[in-house]
């Protein structure tokens, strides 16, 4: 039976909460506004299609810079009304006070109570100095959420491998860590193919003392160029053996081998995690219904 939901200025829905009380795992998609609002119709025919997983919740991408705030309002306030618990994500970037406490009032006057706390990319092609900002970190802005709305979820970013701009492991780690400390409910990770890199980031963060959920995000390989494109931007490791599988399948069977091979390997990689104790799934949906309804099956999420 699907989870009918009502907005939070009817009755609060807390996603932090929804995951801790969860006895078994679930599955969360990630969805992009459309850049293009002819393309709407067909985004939401997408999201109900998706509707069949079940998710426990659903969130909504920010552009880089603070660009798109507006198509993420109206999106999460559309998903909302048609019943899903919604996170809408939020970033440092070009934010202030002013523009966070509007941002926020907006979201929970459309029934939309939880956010996901990103440092967030600056503008392409414009020069930007963090320091200059008025908040700088995720924690910054977790702190700032958590003082201006107490009962609001939030969600924060983790990554199983180092993010390609801190200057160490350890720093990495340590950045996660206060993250949760400053008021996080729960983190969900960037992409990743090594089920190893999960298991030790959890490992440490208990080792730390921070209790804190972590969903392990998955997005399955649909060509090599998205893959080389992936990999530069988000800086995760490939395990050798898949590369050369995807590489081999791109050469004998182009697109449609590497979805395979692809879609093979997510799947072992979900029944891996989730029997390592990951407490869900959170697909990269990349606003495309086929493969996720065909992955959340084969890999037992649906």
């Amino acid at each position: 039976m699907l989870r009918a939901r009502k907005p939070c200025k009817e009755v609060f829905v807390h996603i932090g909460q929804m995951i801790a009380s969860a006895r078994t795992p679930f599955c969360s998609l990630e969805f992009f506004p459309p850049s293009d609002a002819a393309q709407m119709p067909d985004f939401y025919a997408t999201v109900e299609r998706l509707r069949a997983l079940d998710p426990l919740f659903v969130s909504v991408t920010y552009g880089a810079g603070g660009a798109g705030g507006r198509k993420t309002l109206s999106v999460t306030a559309e998903l909302a009304r048609r019943g899903f618990a919604v996170m809408a994500h939020l970033t440092c970037a070009g934010a202030d006070a002013a523009s966070l406490d509007a941002f926020l009032g907006e979201l929970r006057s459309s029934g939309v109570c939880n956010v996901l706390a990103l440092r967030g990319d600056p503008p392409a092609g414009q020069p930007w100095d963090w320091n200059q900002g008025a908040f700088c970190h995720a924690s910054d802005l977790v702190a700032f959420v958590r003082e201006r709305q107490p009962d609001m979820g939030i969600g924060v970013a983790a990554y199983p491998a180092p993010h390609p701009e801190s200057s160490s492991f350890a720093q990495d780690r340590r950045h996660t860590a206060e993250k949760m400390r400053a008021g996080a409910d729960f983190a969900v990770t960037q992409l990743f193919f090594d089920a190893r890199e999960y298991e030790d980031l959890v490992a440490h963060l208990r080792g730390q003392g921070v209790t804190t959920p972590v969903i392990p995000g998955i997005l399955p390989v649909q060509s090599f160029e998205s893959l080389r494109r992936i990999l530069s931007l988000c800086g995760a490791n490939i395990p050798g053996k898949l590369y050369l599988s995807l590489e081999k399948a791109h050469a004998d069977g182009g697109a449609e081998a590497v979805r395979e091979v692809g879609l093979a390997f997510a799947v072992g990689q979900i029944r891996r995690l989730l029997d390592c104790g990951a407490p869900g799934i959170h697909l990269y949906t990349l606003n495309r219904a086929d493969l996720c309804l065909r992955l959340a099956q084969e890999a037992g999420l649906a």
